[in-house]
């Protein structure tokens, strides 16, 4: 009997260190560490439609990966407060910006909720984000996060002309810029292959 209580405590501690280290595993996984660890811990979906999206926009896959699992962790029916929607939190104005910019002329914004199209969109920002910054990741994200105007103010303000992580003065935006760049680094290596990088 104390054998079994004893197995049973061990298993309920090394359940608890697996579900902990889970967990935290962005805090410390690193790229040395195996692929598999980090296709563990950080979800890929919708790859096909990923992948063909981010092509359609010159993006890295890996960056557009980070970008969803900081924006929604590749849950497809999360919407923020302010009423962004879908994988890549895409607000409804934004799309019907985009829509007309791009001509999809019958685009409604239930549209958003379906994987491809909010993908597709938040590719689309992103790749306009990057072309008005100079191809500046930094900014680029500043600005998905925090929007342009206070990215524009930032920018003018920074040494060098180009905005640092370090630089952003919004917590929320420095901790977010931060996190879609490791997340990058670890979706380049736990998914090289399958995104095509």
């Amino acid at each position: 009997m104390r054998r079994l209580v004893l197995l049973l405590v061990l298993a309920v501690v090394l359940a608890a260190g697996l579900l902990t280290a889970r967990a935290t595993l962005s805090h410390w996984y690193r790229v040395w560490m195996p692929a598999a660890l980090g296709r563990i811990a950080f979800p890929l979906r919708h790859t096909d439609e990923l992948r063909a999206a981010a092509q359609r926009n010159h993006l890295d896959p890996a960056l557009v990966a980070a970008v969803i699992y900081a924006e929604s962790r590749f849950d497809d029916h999360v919407e923020s407060r302010q009423g962004a929607v879908g994988l890549m939190q895409v607000l409804p104005s934004t799309a019907q910006e985009i829509a007309r910019q791009s001509g999809g002329l019958t685009f409604v914004a239930s549209d958003l909720d379906t994987p491809r199209v909010n993908i597709l969109y938040g590719c689309y920002y992103l790749r306009r984000l990057l072309d008005r910054y100079d191809g500046s990741a930094v900014e680029a994200l500043a600005a998905y996060n925090a929007g342009s105007a206070n990215v524009d103010a930032w920018a003018g303000s920074a040494s060098h002309g180009e905005l640092t992580v370090a630089q952003i003065p919004f917590a929320e935006t420095r901790a977010y810029v931060s996190r879609v760049l490791q997340m990058r680094d670890i979706y380049r290596h736990a998914y090289g292959a399958i995104l095509g990088h």
